[in-house]
């Protein structure tokens, strides 16, 4: 454990940033970040605006964990890294792909609100038609029931998915799936792991086959590490649309895990317009090597937020850090 630095300590080096996306990405087309500068270096607060202070102050956790205490020892240096597909139609595919290096796996969004099944099996097959070698991996934020959820994990397997993230919203039903499929494709944990008041619970109810873990939401890299340790699941580090600054605490949990048999989430600025690091932490040749990242401060004025949006982004941080 650490102490928590005083709220002045964190405000001196605060900068609040909103960096344009090249396409909306869970509904975002503009990505709000708090960044600042602790003795072990840069760090990200970036709760999505929507989360609530308990929640947020997790994020927070991590941050002050990265700033402030630094990352632990890394036990590789070099991170394979998956490429990003949104939900967007068919024929963006490619030029969404486009914009990463060396693309050996690559994750798809599912199930997004207001498009159908028959979307998700075009842009599926759009991706596969481009690269008919890549690893396949595909993301439903938990946006199908039970039966949508068995439908559509056997339509789209033909494509030959690596495994399926968060199908359904909750445990049991995620074990209800992962039943009903019988191991014809695996299933990935997320929101059941990082928004639950208990993340063991979902490895205790054999629901799930791997884990999607991300540093911010978990309270910081250690008990990300932490977590998987006592689940004994394999586990896939993510990213939740960071900025470089935030992608290179979610590189340094994936660096310190003792075993990374997948290739994880963490290519995201590749989707961004703008970053507040020069060069931005991206994959090359389908991964990434950890190390620190400063930000610039020609950036951070560029793609400073408005005066109303930095001044609530400082009240929150004022709120989740009394929560800590």
């Amino acid at each position: 454990m650490y102490s928590v630095p005083p709220f002045d300590e964190i405000l001196a080096t605060a900068h609040v940033v909103a960096l344009p996306m090249n396409v909306k990405f869970r509904g975002v087309s503009l990505r709000e970040v708090m960044v600042f500068c602790g003795p072990a270096g840069w760090a990200e607060f970036s709760p999505f605006v929507e989360y609530d202070d308990v929640e947020s102050a997790r994020w927070l956790a991590s941050a002050l964990e990265a700033g402030w205490v630094g990352h632990p020892e890394a036990v590789r240096d070099w991170v394979p890294v998956n490429a990003t597909v949104p939900a967007v139609s068919a024929d963006q595919v490619p030029s969404v792909l486009g914009a990463f290096d060396a693309v050996h796996t690559v994750k798809i969004k599912v199930a997004e609100a207001g498009q159908s099944l028959g979307e998700d099996v075009a842009r599926v097959s759009a991706v596969r038609h481009a690269l008919p070698d890549a690893k396949i991996r595909i993301d439903a934020n938990g946006g199908w029931d039970v039966e949508q959820a068995v439908q559509a994990l056997r339509a789209l397997s033909v494509f030959g998915l690596e495994y399926a993230e968060q199908p359904v919203a909750t445990i049991a039903e995620m074990a209800a799936v992962r039943h009903a499929l019988n191991g014809s494709v695996l299933i990935a944990a997320d929101e059941s792991v990082r928004k639950a008041t208990d993340p063991l619970a979902v490895a205790r109810a054999g629901a799930a086959d791997l884990l999607i873990i991300k540093a911010a939401p978990l309270g910081g890299v250690r008990r990300a590490l932490d977590i998987v340790a006592e689940a004994g699941l394999p586990a896939v580090v993510s990213s939740a649309l960071d900025s470089s600054v935030g992608i290179s605490t979610g590189l340094a949990l994936a660096a310190a895990l003792p075993e990374l048999p997948y290739a994880c989430g963490l290519g995201t600025v590749s989707l961004m317009a703008g970053d507040i690091a020069v060069p931005s932490l991206v994959a090359v040749d389908g991964g990434m090597r950890p190390r620190e990242v400063v930000a610039n401060p020609e950036l951070l004025e560029r793609f400073a937020a408005p005066a109303e949006r930095r001044d609530w982004w400082l009240e929150r941080l004022r709120r989740c850090h009394a929560l800590l």
